[in-house]
């Protein structure tokens, strides 16, 4: 499904839908981090995507990183949530949706680097290379609170 992202932008359509989300912050024994290239929207990203009814939110961090990179992880702790009402995805079947988003961070406990219809590239990235990376400011934003903020800190917004 192919989707447009806004942020702060007067005309954006109106939000008709409001999905809980996930991303998931997982960093290797080298201090990098699991990055993304999404197929929809050819934009990098932190592993993630939508709760689905009848699972819990941790379940979510789990099934969407093992979807969208081949690795299976357990939750640590979360650094933040997200809720901007200006930042809104209008996807191609007429949603609209406010972001609403839990960022995880969480660790390798096995599986194999892989990909899927949702990305087609998986890569271990130090900070200073996704730095330079096509990302959403929105998803910058998420992983710029984990990387600064200590562990035991939480960002509401």
């Amino acid at each position: 499904m192919a989707r447009i992202d806004y942020i702060d932008d007067p005309n954006a359509p109106a939000i008709n839908s409001v999905v809980p989300s996930v991303v998931a912050i997982v960093h290797d024994d080298d201090g990098r981090v699991l990055m993304i290239h999404k197929t929809d929207n050819d934009r990098w990203a932190l592993p993630g995507g939508g709760h689905e009814p009848g699972e819990s939110i941790a379940d979510t961090v789990v099934r969407e990183v093992k979807e969208e990179t081949g690795y299976d992880v357990a939750v640590v702790t979360i650094p933040g949530t997200y809720t901007n009402p200006r930042q809104v995805m209008a996807c191609d079947d007429g949603e609209v949706r406010q972001q609403f988003s839990v960022a995880f961070r969480a660790r390798v406990v096995g599986g194999e680097k892989r990909t899927n219809s949702e990305s087609d590239v998986v890569e271990w990235l130090t900070p200073a290379q996704i730095g330079s990376l096509n990302l959403h400011p929105s998803m910058r934003l998420r992983l710029g609170h984990a990387l600064q903020q200590p562990s035991d800190h939480l960002f509401i917004g």
